[in-house]
């Protein structure tokens, strides 16, 4: 591979790794004020700025492999819905409490084993982001492996809403461990993450966490992908629009 070519693939997968994180953060953030209680709401906000803040520090890398005066605002702000090359189960609506909770325990159980082999990456940059966000990841995936706990084996409302969000959000996560030629390349490399490898110890704190709260693992009988491909669900075009409408009505400005 010679250095175009990594240099290109390098700045594809930094802008992947972006787009997860700014697009899970915004959809925690819309829990802003409407959490189940106010602890809970100051709880998520933070989590949905420690998701922010590292969106940031990947974005800045990218734009400096870019150059061209590129900034993190314009790769955040100034990219349509088919630039976006997020997974797609971080782009589904807020959904219940249930649903959220959920999503978050499958992506932060994904996370922690993902950064924990980030942090031993060749490139330092993206080392060093991991370093930090594996710290923040651990106490995220605490907070939501309780609350599936208590959900599902809370009341009987609690767990049907619990194992119903289950069933709607599985299928989603086989893309989660699935590798194309640019990771393949970057893995080869040294730098991009074997997430193939990290399945089976993911399954085993998604496995466990369920048994303890009364939850049934669902079936692998389906599976959608598309979102590292640039092809998303009709909700990731309704986030941008809410989400980048300031800063395209207003292009340049900085506050």
């Amino acid at each position: 591979m010679n250095e175009t070519t990594h240099n290109e693939h390098l700045i594809e997968y930094v802008k992947r790794l972006a787009d997860d994180a700014l697009i899970l953060g915004h959809r925690i953030s819309e829990w802003c004020s409407h959490a189940p209680f106010l602890e809970e709401d100051i709880a998520l906000a933070n989590v949905a700025l420690d998701y922010i803040g590292r969106s940031r520090l990947y974005y800045q890398y990218a734009a400096a492999l870019i150059g061209d005066d590129t900034s993190e605002d314009d790769l955040a702000y100034m990219r349509d819905q088919r630039d976006f090359h997020n997974l797609l189960i971080v782009e589904l609506p807020r959904g219940n409490f249930a649903y959220s909770m959920v999503r978050q325990l499958i992506m932060d159980a994904y996370n922690t084993e993902y950064l924990d082999a980030l942090r031993h990456s060749r490139d330092t940059t993206l080392a060093a982001i991991a370093e930090k966000a594996s710290k923040e990841t651990r106490y995220h995936l605490r907070r939501s492996r309780d609350w599936i706990l208590r959900l599902g084996d809370g009341t009987p409302e609690s767990h049907d809403k619990t194992q119903a969000a289950l069933e709607e959000l599985w299928g989603y996560t086989h893309e989660l461990f699935d590798l194309d030629p640019v990771e393949t390349a970057l893995l080869e490399a040294g730098i991009a993450v074997d997430t193939p490898a990290l399945k089976a110890r993911w399954l085993s704190t998604i496995s466990t966490t369920l048994e303890a709260a009364t939850l049934t693992l669902p079936e692998d009988d389906w599976a959608v992908r598309g979102g590292r491909t640039g092809y998303h669900t009709e909700n990731l075009g309704h986030l941008l629009t809410d989400m980048q409408s300031v800063h395209r009505a207003y292009p340049g400005q900085q506050w």
